[in-house]
Order: structure tokens, then C-alpha cells, then sequence
């Protein structure tokens, strides 16, 4: 034990990086796992939870294609858990130092293992659309939380200075709202339409035609709030802000366009499952520009 204690790091280093880019890669699969599970109307090919059936802890060939989709998301939930206790483990020296960090690998653990007691419930419930979009949504904000523990272990502790004025800051904060309502509009849409897990399962209740066009509105506005974001940044030089406001801008065009695409086609499962997953990336290079607001160093602001 004191051996593997003395190899932990005592600074933040290759292997800290390395694991938080690795966690945040597994948070973004799964949610691309889940979403193939839901598009091929797997949902209940394991029909019960945490067991495969109530014989087998595995799929089994007579469950078909959709016991084995569903059991390899489960598979990969597994390693996820791994990764988010590996790296509360490889954090432990820094636990004082780096409380970010600490508190950031902790809150990644709790929201996985709480993630999957909810991915069971929503199994055990057949697929109820408010509990599976608020499984959706859990793995959005952990994708969130994951990039911020990658940016905290490039960047350092939170900058005591502004590198923007306060007029910025306040549109980078409405632009953060903006994107969370158009991923909860989002999550509701999905539980309105076709693509709800399974053929058999109940959806919300709401018009997915109204809900497209509702969706559309916060996503739509948050490019202009992105659009604006990026000149105003770039005008007054604000470094890194200015890269991962370009960064945010790009997932959202790419977004729009495969929003746009796939409601014109009538929603394909592929188009609906990178829409997804742009969504999760959507929130992650929104918390990057939140946090690139402050800096380590004074800098004088350009007006």
C-alpha cells in the first residue's frame, strides 16, 4: 500500500491529464453507447436491471442484437466507474493542494455511480421518457464537469483576474443558460418522438412537430449569443477566450446543421444519434469558455 501511495503523483502530471482527457472521452462515448441504444429501440434488450434477465447477468444469444447493444452500453457504464475511481485514487496526494481537482474526480464518481442507478430505474420502469431524459441530462452535465477537470489540470486553479469586461461576462453566462435550456428543450423533444428506446415505450405526451420548432429557438439564439461572444472577444484580444469561443461556435454550427438535416429527413437514427452527442460537446466547450474568463495573471482589458 505505501508503495502504490509513493507512486501517486504529487503534482500534476502526464498521467493526471492523460486519465481526465480519458474519463471525459468514456463520458462522451457512452453518451454515444446510450444514444445507440435508444436509436436501434434497444432500450429494454436487457429487460431488467442490474441483471441482463432475471437468469443471466449477460446478454444471451437469443436476446439478439438488441440484448447485445444493451449490454455493451452497460459494458462500457463499467469502465467509466473505473476511470472516474482511478482518478479520484491517482488524486489523493493533491487532494490539499488541488482541491479543484479532488472535488471535480469526486463529483465525476458520485454522478457515474448515481448515473447508473438511474439507467437501472429507467430499465426497471420501462423506459419512462422523464426518467430516461433525466439519465440524458446527467450524462450532459458529467460530460461538463469532465472537460472542466481537463481544463483545470492544463490551466491551474481558477484565475484571480478577468480577461474580459463585465459586459462580456454577463453574455457569456446568458450564452451558458441558453445552451442548458436547448439541451433540456432538446431532451424533451426526443421523448416526444420516434426515438423514445423501444417501440413499445410511452412517450411524453408532447406535439414532436411543436417541440421541433420550440427546440429550434434556443438553438438559434445561442448562436447569435455565440456569434457575438466570438467578434467581441476577438476584438479585444482576449487569448484563450477567443479560441474556445470559436471552439463553441464550430459545435454549434456543425449542430444547427445536423439539427436542420435530420428534421428535414425525418429524423435517421445516425443524424439523431450525432445530434446527440454534439449536444454533450455543445455543454463541454460551453464550460471551457466560462472558465477561460479568468485568468492567473492581471491583463489590461481593451475596451
Amino acid at each position: 500500500m505505501k508503495a502504490v501511495f509513493a507512486w501517486l503523483p504529487s503534482a500534476v502530471d502526464a498521467r493526471v491529464r492523460v486519465l481526465a482527457i480519458a474519463s471525459l472521452i468514456l463520458q462522451i462515448a457512452i453518451v454515444g453507447t446510450g444514444g445507440a441504444v435508444r436509436l436501434t429501440g434497444s432500450g429494454l434488450g436487457c429487460p431488467t436491471w442490474p441483471l441482463c434477465t432475471d437468469a443471466s447477468l449477460v446478454a444471451t444469444p437469443e436476446m439478439g442484437i438488441h440484448g447485445a447493444i444493451e449490454f455493451g452500453n452497460r459494458l462500457l457504464s463499467i469502465i467509466v466507474g473505473f476511470a472516474a475511481v482511478f482518478l479520484v485514487v491517482l488524486l489523493l496526494k493533491l487532494r490539499r493542494e488541488r482541491r479543484d481537482l479532488f472535488g471535480l474526480a469526486i463529483a465525476v464518481l458520485v454522478g457515474t455511480v448515481l448515473q447508473g442507478f438511474i439507467g437501472g430505474i429507467s430499465v426497471r420502469v420501462k423506459l419512462d421518457p422523464s426518467i430516461v431524459g433525466v439519465h440524458y441530462f446527467i450524462s450532459a452535465a458529467l460530460v461538463a464537469v469532465s472537460a472542466v477537470l481537463v481544463y483545470r489540470a492544463y490551466a491551474g486553479p481558477r484565475g484571480q483576474y478577468y480577461v474580459a469586461p463585465t459586459p462580456l461576462r454577463i453574455l457569456t453566462h446568458v450564452t451558458s443558460l441558453l445552451v442548458v435550456v436547448t439541451i433540456i428543450v432538446g431532451i424533451l423533444t426526443t421523448g416526444a418522438g420516434p426515438h423514445a428506446g423501444d417501440a413499445a415505450t410511452d412517450r411524453n405526451g408532447l406535439d414532436p412537430v411543436v417541440l421541433q420548432h420550440v427546440h429550434s429557438w434556443p438553438a438559434y439564439a445561442t448562436l447569435v449569443a455565440t456569434l457575438a461572444l466570438v467578434i467581441w472577444s476577438v476584438r479585444i484580444h482576449a487569448g484563450r477566450l477567443v479560441t474556445f469561443a470559436v471552439v463553441l461556435l464550430a459545435v454549434e454550427v456543425v449542430q444547427v446543421i445536423v439539427g436542420v438535416t435530420q428534421a428535414r429527413l425525418g429524423l435517421p437514427p445516425l443524424l439523431v444519434g450525432i445530434h446527440m452527442v454534439l449536444a454533450c460537446c455543445l455543454g463541454a466547450a460551453m464550460a471551457a469558455v466560462v472558465l477561460s474568463l479568468r485568468a492567473d495573471k492581471p491583463v489590461a482589458l481593451k475596451v
